[in-house]
């Protein structure tokens, strides 16, 4: 569709002053307490349309900006199972139905009965439901700018940021497999923070990648010999001016298209591997916003691994034993589990940082499992060490993700999950996964995390050890892309908001 921007708006501006051409109202009940001067409209048109409250409507409404009001029903908010996810996708519903009667400069008006904490940042939820709706991918641009106005105090400079870094998110979750093959990704970073206080560092050359990154260059081994997919990690930076109270270590999982390798997908499975670039384009996504908005306070670092897991005569394959950047040697159990590898060696990286960090935290993103989606269907799953679970940190988060739009299920690691990942024989320190599945695994996704702790080295930092570190891992794999259309739907670019808001927060 359309460049979103939003621009505060005058109270006035309900009856077209400013240019405004149509009223786009959010609610669950329509009392419109607020704005008396809607109230008489809506029940009116109440008496002769019973759609009105049920379902999105446009009206005629001589007088308003634009002479269109559009209303979109959240439905009943008061049920102890609803969440404000209803607030974004009447927004989501609404701006689209608003952006095909013609309107490019809505105004946007929230009005709930409900005003518990649940609800709290409802206001900041509906305008990124409005960016939501609006979003095509790069390559399907019309070039048309819409101006939303805001009409209920919110920050326009701090949601223009996050819907900028969310679009950025969804650029490149929902680049096809050449559009947004490893290069292309890393060119995308490059323009993205062109013009931002961000210290950015592409890797590219071969010898030392398979150096330094000898799990990840595993992965990728079948796809150097084709330039145009061969492997880059990103190394991101933001520090802020002044004092630095905290410290965030950031792994991104960018595997641009995944056919299994050597264990290939079959009967259909491999559509939609384009968009396990995922945990990547959210990390991305986020220090766009980050750049923008300059948090005081904070030390954010990234690392993102960006590959190609091809089939081909020289692809990894399973048996192989491969030593990781932190010097665990691991047996490759399936090679579809590849995106565990990615991250082991960006994690490893990121550790020789910790030493001096202020405060430090780590957190992996990632399209990771299929089985989070078979236990949490649609939601983030949050998998954190000893050391994050005795802080709570994974509980903040969680909540801080459900008063955003953006819930999360949250797990527990056991010591079932690092049996899983022991040695079968005397020649590895590893094994990275049995040679099932993980959607038909016990513990699917819970057990990655006792091998990304150890492939790493993380776990020397747990609660009883001279620097105790936080660390949460995020699988994505369900929440990443719109649940209604996983394969080919639009990226949700989650979990960014949850994650800037997490960032005062935790």
């Amino acid at each position: 569709m359309a460049k979103v921007e939003f621009l505060t708006a005058q109270e006035n501006a309900l009856f077209g002053e400013g240019g405004w051409d149509s009223v786009l109202v959010i609610s669950d009940k329509f009392a419109l307490t607020n704005h008396s001067e809607l109230t008489q409209l809506v029940h009116h048109a109440a008496s002769i349309d019973h759609r009105i409250g049920k379902q999105a409507t446009v009206l005629l409404a001589p007088g308003l900006a634009g002479g269109r009001l559009v209303l979109s029903p959240t439905g009943d908010l008061g049920s102890d199972y609803e969440d404000v996810r209803r607030v974004y996708e009447a927004a989501e519903k609404g701006i689209k139905i608003a952006y095909e009667s013609g309107s490019r400069r809505p105004l946007l008006v929230l009005d709930l009965s409900q005003d518990d904490s649940r609800y709290l940042h409802s206001a900041e939820v509906a305008v990124l439901g409005c960016g939501q709706g609006l979003y095509l991918n790069a390559d399907v641009e019309t070039g048309e700018q819409v101006v939303i106005g805001l009409m209920d105090g919110q920050d326009a400079d701090k949601l223009n940021a996050l819907e900028l870094g969310r679009s950025a998110c969804r650029d490149l979750c929902g680049g096809d497999p050449e559009q947004m093959a490893p290069p292309a990704f890393a060119d995308y970073c490059v323009a993205l923070f062109a013009e931002e206080p961000i210290k950015l560092q592409v890797l590219d050359d071969q010898e030392l990648l398979e150096r330094d990154y000898p799990l990840l260059s595993a992965v990728a081994r079948s796809s150097f010999a084709v330039p145009r997919h061969s492997a880059r990690v990103v190394r991101l930076e933001y520090r802020p001016e002044g004092e630095v109270t905290q410290t965030w270590f950031i792994a991104g999982k960018g595997v641009t298209y995944d056919t299994g390798g050597a264990d290939l997908k079959i009967g259909g499975a491999m559509a939609g591997m384009s968009r396990d670039k995922g945990g990547a384009a959210a990390a991305a996504g986020l220090m766009k916003a980050i750049a923008m908005l300059k948090p005081q306070g904070v030390r954010v670092v990234m690392e993102l691994g960006l590959v190609r897991n091809s089939i081909g005569s020289d692809a990894f394959v399973p048996d192989e034993i491969i030593t990781s950047h932190a010097g665990a040697k691991v047996r490759i159990g399936n090679t579809d589990a590849e995106g565990r590898l990615v991250l082991a060696d960006l994690l490893s990286h990121l550790r020789e940082g910790i030493a001096g960090a202020v405060n430090p935290k780590v957190f992996s993103i990632a399209t990771l499992t299929g089985h989070v989606g078979r236990a949490y269907g649609p939601y983030t799953g949050i998998v954190e060490n000893g050391v994050s679970r005795l802080a709570q940190c994974g509980r903040v988060l969680s909540d801080i993700g459900e008063r955003w739009g953006e819930p999360m299920e949250l797990s527990r690691l056991r010591r079932e999950d690092f049996a899983q990942v022991a040695p079968r024989s005397e020649s590895e320190d590893l094994l990275s996964s049995n040679n099932g599945a993980s959607v038909n695994i016990s513990r699917g996704h819970q057990f990655p995390l006792a091998f990304l702790l150890k492939s790493s080295g993380l776990d020397s930092y747990h609660t009883g050890s001279e620097n105790p570190v936080p660390y949460l891992h995020l699988d994505i794999a369900s929440s990443a892309v719109e649940a209604s259309n996983p394969l080919y739907g639009k990226p949700t670019a989650r979990p960014v908001a949850a994650l800037y808001a997490a960032l005062f927060e935790m």
